[in-house]
């Protein structure tokens, strides 16, 4: 396991040392500011409506093709948009546009994609 130096917190003027871009207090303060202007979950699509396709979808989808590797069979947990809406309710609701993964792997995935979480 490689062990990485820190360095300075991107945050103009702070000197406190991080392993990541910013350090724990102007990271905090970024994911908040950020999490109020992305709005909540009802807001984004996601209230009843979604919860009851997610549901009937994981019904018929119960278990995950990408956690297959190995000849391990993982339960599917999320519904992930193989291509993000960024708001686009056609494609939001675009069956056709929806896999089914393990929690872990839709993480990953989505940490690959957006460059890290909450981004």
């Amino acid at each position: 396991m490689s062990v990485t130096a820190k360095k300075s917190c991107s945050k103009v003027g702070c000197n406190k040392l991080t392993r990541d871009h910013y350090c724990e207090d102007h990271a905090k303060a970024i994911q908040q500011s950020y999490d109020k202007e992305r709005g909540t979950a009802y807001q984004r699509g996601y209230g009843s409506q979604w919860r009851k396709a997610r549901i009937e979808f994981l019904r018929k989808h119960p278990l995950t093709c990408t956690a297959t590797l190995g000849g391990l069979v993982i339960e599917a947990t999320v519904v992930d948009h193989i291509t993000p809406h960024k708001g686009d309710k056609v494609l939001f609701w675009e069956r056709v546009n929806w896999q089914v993964l393990c929690k872990p792997c839709h993480d990953s995935r989505t940490a690959r994609e957006d460059g890290r979480f909450g981004k």
